[in-house]
């Protein structure tokens, strides 16, 4: 239970002690020891994925099957509260927040940045740099933003959500596990096991994507006025970002973070509209529908090919890791749609993570990424033009990538704003800067939503899954993100933090999984799928 006076008010001690104790053990590790830390990790990420990306395959494509068997079973009607109970958040708010949370600032740069790494080569396409590699450019990056990544974020937001709203226990990761495990085992240390996981889990994938973001920030920032952040800049920039972010999960769900995520949904809408009108529109609408279309055509094939036969690592470092990246922020974005999903049902939740938010990624992938593509074959017919009219031979004539690819190669933080500059130049219009600096301000804005959110979530646990976890406990989780992210840009180690947290990925699909069978196995008991299954077999047939 969660202590009741005293400076743990509200929240269980033991979690935050323990895990309070390990990160900074492990940032004081990634820090003082970063390049050997790195080599470790390096090593041990690439062979799990080496050696359980069938996993990673099995799981993920096996997640989203049953969740869409929930979507259209006699499950599909249970209320993710009490019987009647209506939703908490309007069907806009509740869009919102879940986007912001779950994709936003990824979007925002892999968009561009992904089609045109698999322009430049990729296993299913026999040239690069061409018509056919743009095609299966755009069909991976579908996939990869596709309905396995939210699959893996909802199948633990349905657990917390069924658990906690409609079985009334605590929000959080051992509750979906007592019926597997039983209730004394998981008010012990197994289950403060679980959570401690969790929160050491989520406190370096929010403070990693933090540190990184800061660095993605600091480069519009030098594309938009040439002057460079230094490091103590970005440091001032990471404590304003964590006051904002402190402030807005103070201020509570139906406050700070459901308007900061209206915000952010208000201005990626204008920004993909200004993308669509002034790029190649006409391409940006074909790509659009020929990405749809050959996702829907090649999901099942590529959910479970392994690159068997060459086994030449790019499934490893690309699909397999992207499973494992979806995994380690699956708990904190999953507890976080759980926390604004009360009073939906099963169908409404599958139906809202699995397909709206799907279509709208692929909306934007092949705005951005069409687009993208489009820029890149005009680059190459002029240079090929170029090589006619002036007799180029050897590497002066052979075409390495455009102006976004090599941005891209050098830089992927570079490509959104290179393409920026190229619908400026395209369109004869000056809003290149315009765009550069509304998507800077974009990124800012995503990340606190995501610094907010994650700060909530760990909260939560660390208050044994309270919906309503103390100011105190909030702002020190806050500024804890933020000093772990100032820790390890200062001194280096964020590339070896974030490699060691795809290793956790590994457990945490074993949990995903077991939360699966516990949550199975009460549905199965639930008096209203009984109910309604019921009056299905006494309604009277049709010849």
């Amino acid at each position: 239970m969660s202590n009741s006076a005293g400076l743990w008010r509200g929240v269980d001690a033991r979690i935050t002690i323990v895990s309070t104790v390990l990160i900074a053990s492990f940032v004081a590790f990634c820090a003082l020891l970063g390049d050997q830390a790195g080599v470790v990790f390096s090593e041990l990420s690439t062979a799990i994925l080496l050696n359980f990306k069938w996993f990673y395959l099995v799981m993920a494509s096996g997640v989203l099957v049953y969740l869409l068997y929930l979507m259209v079973s006699r499950f599909g009607n249970i209320t993710l509260g009490r019987d009647g109970e209506q939703p908490e958040f309007s069907t806009i708010s509740w869009l919102s927040m879940l986007f912001s949370a779950g994709m936003g600032i990824g979007l925002l740069f892999w968009s561009v940045a992904e089609p045109m790494w698999h322009y430049a080569g990729n296993p299913f396409s026999a040239t690069t740099l061409s018509a056919e590699s743009a095609e299966t450019a755009m069909r991976v990056t579908f996939f990869h933003w596709g309905m396995h990544a939210w699959a893996l974020y909802l199948m633990p937001a349905l657990c917390l959500a069924y658990f906690s709203f409609r079985k009334g226990k605590p929000l959080s990761i051992r509750s979906t596990l007592t019926p597997l495990f039983g209730e004394a085992r998981m008010q012990g240390w197994l289950g403060a096991f679980f959570d401690i996981l969790i929160v050491v889990v989520t406190a370096f994938g929010i403070a990693t994507s933090f540190g990184l973001g800061v660095e993605q920030m600091s480069t519009g920032i030098k594309m938009l006025t040439g002057f460079e952040l230094g490091i103590g800049l970005k440091m001032l920039l990471i404590l304003g970002i964590s006051l904002i972010a402190i402030m807005s999960v103070v201020s509570g769900v139906d406050r700070g973070i459901k308007l900061l995520s209206l915000w952010n949904m208000a201005l990626s809408l204008l920004i993909l509209a200004a993308v669509m009108a002034f790029g190649p529109t006409r391409y940006i609408l074909n790509t659009i529908l020929e990405g749809t279309s050959g996702y829907a055509q090649s999901v099942i094939g590529m959910s479970l090919w392994s690159d068997t036969q060459q086994d030449a690592g790019w499934q490893n470092w690309w699909t397999a890791f992207y499973w494992a990246w979806w995994l380690t922020w699956s708990p904190f974005v999953g507890t976080f749609i759980a926390r604004i999903s009360r009073g939906r049902t099963i169908r409404q939740l599958v139906m809202g993570s699995l397909i709206i938010p799907v279509l709208f990624s692929f909306v934007w992938i092949g705005t951005f990424g069409g687009a993208a593509l489009n820029y890149e074959k005009a680059d190459r017919v002029s240079h090929q033009e170029q090589v006619q009219s002036q007799g180029l031979q050897g590497e002066a004539a052979e075409f390495t990538g455009g102006a976004i690819l090599l941005a891209t190669k050098a830089d992927a933080t570079n490509s959104l704003f290179t393409l920026f500059d190229k619908i400026e130049q395209s369109s004869g219009l000056a809003i290149g800067n315009l765009l550069s600096a509304l998507a800077s301000l974009l990124i800012v804005t995503y990340f606190v939503t995501s610094a907010d959110s994650g700060t909530l979530v760990i909260s939560t646990l660390a208050a044994r899954g309270s919906l309503h976890p103390p100011t105190a406990s909030r702002v020190a989780w806050g500024l804890m993100v933020g000093a772990i992210a100032a820790a390890l840009l200062w001194t280096g180690g964020l590339k070896s933090v974030q490699t060691a947290t795809i290793c956790a990925a590994l457990p945490i699909g074993v949990i995903l999984v077991l939360m699966g069978i516990a949550l199975h196995r009460t549905l199965l008991g639930d008096p209203a799928a009984s109910l309604r299954s019921s009056a299905e077999a006494l309604q009277p047939s049709v010849n």
